[in-house]
């Protein structure tokens, strides 16, 4: 019996993207067996992928952290999930819960390890997450690195509450998804964006306040009288070119959650304006998916909109 996989194996670049076949491995104690119907795109995969996200992986590797399907076999002892049983794959599978190590951070899938761009994947039953009937393998497969990459920021690290204010950063999806948590929490958000069509999604999404920043020269400034101060949460994207507004932009005492390097990855700082500031800066990444966040960030998109959305701005590949 053989799978194909998509894997990089000669070096780095779309061009040395190249379809394998492989003998599928039949699952073993604790193992199951998914059969993979849906992956979604992120950025880490595309730099992966380009040799920027890690220069030093080690090739053949498998691209792709997010993937949802269904289980079709199970190894012995396996007691969490049967054969039917609809999932998704956490993108840790070796962080079920708990602080981060380097052994729980190198069980990443799609770099380190081999992802999810095949057929199917036999793994541990312990990082799949049961899907409840309410929420698509489809949707799913947008969760693992994006949306809980958000839950971590606006729910764990951020703990927004009613009243409280939070910036997005854009329209990709790990801004979305915080936008829809922080409306769901009761919070007031801010969103910055570069075209007037996606404005007009933010607005449908519930933002309060929206900064157009081609437009608005100084928009940390107008993002700041726009929320009425400084805020609580910045969910910070960009990266080299914004890390220094969002400090001019969160309260003493405030979170700035770093999820992404967009504007580029080496950040010139004002220290004072860092050290003066009071604020935490936490890695967002990271944090988020382990299958316990999976299981609570699950449960809010199994009982909203919030993945329907998620599912037309992330590019999604049916497998």
């Amino acid at each position: 019996m053989t799978d194909r996989a998509w894997a990089l194996t000669y070096g780095f670049g779309i061009d040395n993207l190249r379809m394998e076949t492989r003998a599928a491995r039949e699952p073993g104690q604790g193992e199951a067996r998914v059969r993979i119907e849906w992956v979604s795109l992120n950025r880490r995969d595309l730099l992966l992928v380009e040799g920027i996200y890690n220069p030093r992986q080690s090739l053949p590797v498998v691209p792709c952290s997010d993937g949802a399907g269904t289980v079709e076999a199970v190894g012995p002892g396996c007691a969490r999930v049967r054969s039917g049983d609809r999932v998704v794959i956490s993108f840790f599978p070796g962080w079920i819960a708990g602080e981060p190590d380097m052994a729980k951070l190198a069980s990443a899938l799609g770099g380190p390890g081999d992802g999810v761009l095949r057929d199917a994947v036999t793994i541990a039953e312990s990082a799949l997450v049961l899907l409840p009937p309410s929420l698509s393998t489809e949707a799913a497969a947008t969760l693992p690195c994006a949306a809980l990459t958000a839950w971590s920021a606006v729910v764990e690290h951020g703990a927004i509450r009613p009243g409280s204010v939070v910036v997005t950063q854009g329209t990709g999806g790990v801004s979305l998804f915080a936008l829809q948590f922080s409306k769901r929490l009761g919070a007031r958000v801010v969103a910055t964006t570069s075209s007037e069509a996606k404005a007009q999604k933010l607005a449908e999404l519930g933002a309060d306040a929206i900064v157009n920043y081609r437009r608005e020269p100084d928009w940390t400034k107008r993002a700041r009288e726009l929320a009425g101060g400084p805020v609580d949460l910045v969910v910070e994207v960009g990266g080299a070119d914004t890390l220094d507004a969002s400090l001019r932009l969160v309260r003493p005492g405030g979170t700035i959650a770093l999820v992404g390097v967009l504007s580029g990855a080496k950040a010139s700082v004002t220290l004072p304006l860092a050290v003066f500031a009071g604020c935490a800066a936490c890695g967002a990444y990271g944090v988020l998916i382990t299958r316990q966040s999976s299981r609570s960030g699950r449960r809010c998109c199994g009982s909203s909109r919030t993945c329907s959305v998620a599912t037309n701005h992330n590019l999604l590949v049916a497998w």
